[in-house]
């Protein structure tokens, strides 16, 4: 049995509590791997490109409130 069968088999065993514990604790993995990568990504230059583009597209008046 792999590693990641082992940790499927435990996961089915968790109560309903535990389980949505574990969900939320994933999700936040997710969020904060999601904020490195933007940091890097701007701290690299990639989105620049796209900020300037925006900016553009607010100054010609194509942006609007939400």
């Amino acid at each position: 049995m792999t590693a990641l069968e082992q940790i499927e088999s435990e996961i089915r065993k968790l109560s309903t509590e535990d389980f949505a514990k574990l969900g939320d604790w994933r999700l936040e993995l997710d969020w904060q791997e999601w904020d490195r990568q933007i940091e890097e990504d701007a701290a690299s230059g990639k989105l620049d490109k796209l900020f300037e583009k925006s900016l553009a597209d607010h100054r010609a008046g194509k942006s609007h409130e939400i």
